[in-house]
């Protein structure tokens, strides 16, 4: 039995305006069941976004840039995913100055279903909410602690989604360049 959901958009939302505040208080309340302690650099620097698209509870995401050093290319990230909540489908693409991003996952609390546009369709998709729309990366594979994976194949879509637990996932990669991050959903952004 793992941490279960217990905020909505009528939480998240006021007025129509995300509340950021409440979004990191969701995130801290699933860290508490995780024992993750809640540090002086985390609430100095972690960040929640709805990526502009009015529905956190199912299109949002928490996370925390560890290190994201342009000059020797590398990048270690926290994710943190509250229970049916999805980072939205996107691929990252090589820019003038930085390669594409390559990126590992593992999930340290909960689990994710991990989605590539590589590899065939199956049975295992999670359901998308109509907020974010359809998705290229129609293969799922259940990633539980402990699992490792990476990115199937570069510059490819993507997408992970929190099971009914949520999900705490470390990201290890090279440099991320935002200008190189492209969602399938148009309205989607940073």
């Amino acid at each position: 039995m793992g941490y279960k959901k217990k905020f909505t958009n009528a939480d998240f939302y006021k007025d129509g305006v995300f509340q950021e505040k409440v979004g990191i208080e969701a995130m801290k309340d699933m860290f508490a069941y995780y024992n993750v302690p809640f540090t002086s650099l985390m609430e100095k620097d972690m960040w929640v976004t709805d990526f502009g698209l009015g529905d956190f509870e199912h299109v949002g995401m928490g996370g925390i840039f560890w290190v994201n050093d342009p000059e020797y290319k590398y990048f270690a990230h926290a994710i943190y995913l509250l229970p049916g909540q999805m980072i939205p489908e996107h691929a990252h693409v090589a820019t003038e100055e930085h390669l594409a991003k390559h990126e590992s996952w593992m999930v340290e609390h909960g689990w994710v279903y991990n989605c590539s546009e590589v590899g065939e369709a199956n049975n295992l998709m999670p359901e998308i909410s109509v907020t974010h729309g359809p998705v290229k990366s129609c293969n799922a594979t259940i990633q539980k602690v402990g699992d490792v994976l990476r990115l199937k194949e570069l510059g490819t879509f993507h997408f992970m989604m929190a099971g009914d637990e949520g999900a705490i996932v470390d990201e290890w990669a090279c440099y991320h360049d935002n200008a190189g991050l492209r969602f399938t959903n148009a309205k989607a952004s940073l």
